[in-house]
């Protein structure tokens, strides 16, 4: 199996199945775990935002990642993301993540009271990283929901000579300078998964090694087509193919974001359920408006 630290190419920020009352529905999960397989996911990044981790018990989120590792079997790394405002629960969740086999470990910072500089920050990750001492530690940048926004090439200088576990991160920002910088710091010495799939072929480029995201779960084989592109040296096919994944997204966004998503993975045929509140599901009307608004923009010549 491929080491965190080589992993390439598209690792889907899984979605948590769920019954219709907003209770876990594990039983979906190794259904999922197959198609993600199967579509040539490089790995699995669980419990983040697309799967609702914030919006569940410590203890669903240990049930959740255990349901992933026994699913995959080995066969692809699974990612466990265990930031919590509480920074003894998310030590917790990374000792847990450690004991069931996971292959790694991300985390966001507190955000209720964030950290005042870097090295607060950074005290913050240790405390949550001394709870899975043997598993790579990828930091979890996505400041548009917690709000921490440091210069992220000082935080990995100064998190360097700390965080003895830390190999990279996920960066869910659209900076792509900063993102470039952090992925050229100090002879490339960190992996850079880039986390907005709008942007994946500007993330490339910029020097990522691998992408994280929600539209990987379903629309696989187009952003495969704009990585092979983009290794081909066929800049204008990338630019025309990221074209049309960023069509694809808009009416995700008009329907409302991540309810929309995961209301996409029932219009495929892979049905994770609703979102949780607070989170609003989509209504069976507005899941047929969605299929139909993605049908006219050829969402289906990609699935």
């Amino acid at each position: 199996m491929t080491r965190p630290t080589e992993i390439r190419g598209l690792v889907p920020a899984v979605f948590t199945p769920m019954h219709k009352d907003g209770s876990l529905n594990l039983d979906m999960a190794p259904a999922l775990v197959e198609h993600l397989v199967r579509q040539g996911s490089a790995a699995l990044y669980v419990n983040g935002s697309t799967g609702e981790g914030v919006s569940m018990t410590s203890e669903e989120r240990k049930a959740v990642a255990e349901a992933f590792v026994r699913a995959v079997n080995g066969r692809i790394p699974v990612i466990v993301q265990v930031g919590h405002n509480s920074l003894g629960e998310a030590q917790a969740l990374a000792a847990h993540a450690q004991a069931i086999g996971a292959d790694a470990i991300s985390a966001i910072p507190p955000n209720y009271f964030q950290p005042p500089a870097i090295d607060v920050l950074i005290d913050c990750l240790a405390q949550v990283t001394a709870g899975a001492p043997d598993l790579p530690f990828f930091y979890y940048h996505i400041p548009e929901k917690t709000g921490v926004n440091f210069d992220m090439v000082a935080f990995l200088r100064q998190a360097g000579e700390r965080l003895p576990t830390l190999v990279g991160m996920k960066y869910s920002h659209t900076t792509i300078y900063e993102m470039q910088a952090c992925a050229n710091l100090q002879n490339r010495r960190y992996r850079i998964f880039f986390g907005s799939d709008e942007m994946l072929l500007s993330g490339l480029v910029g020097g990522a090694q691998a992408a994280v995201g929600s539209t990987y779960n379903f629309l696989a084989p187009l952003y495969q087509a704009i990585i092979a592109a983009y290794n081909q040296s066929d800049i204008l096919e990338a630019q025309r193919l990221q074209g049309v994944a960023a069509e694809l997204i808009r009416p995700i966004y008009r329907y409302g974001g991540l309810p929309a998503l995961k209301a996409m993975m029932s219009i495929i045929g892979v049905d994770c359920g609703p979102t949780r509140l607070p989170l609003r599901a989509l209504s069976k009307a507005e899941i047929e408006g969605l299929r139909q608004d993605m049908e006219a923009l050829g969402f289906f010549d990609w699935v």
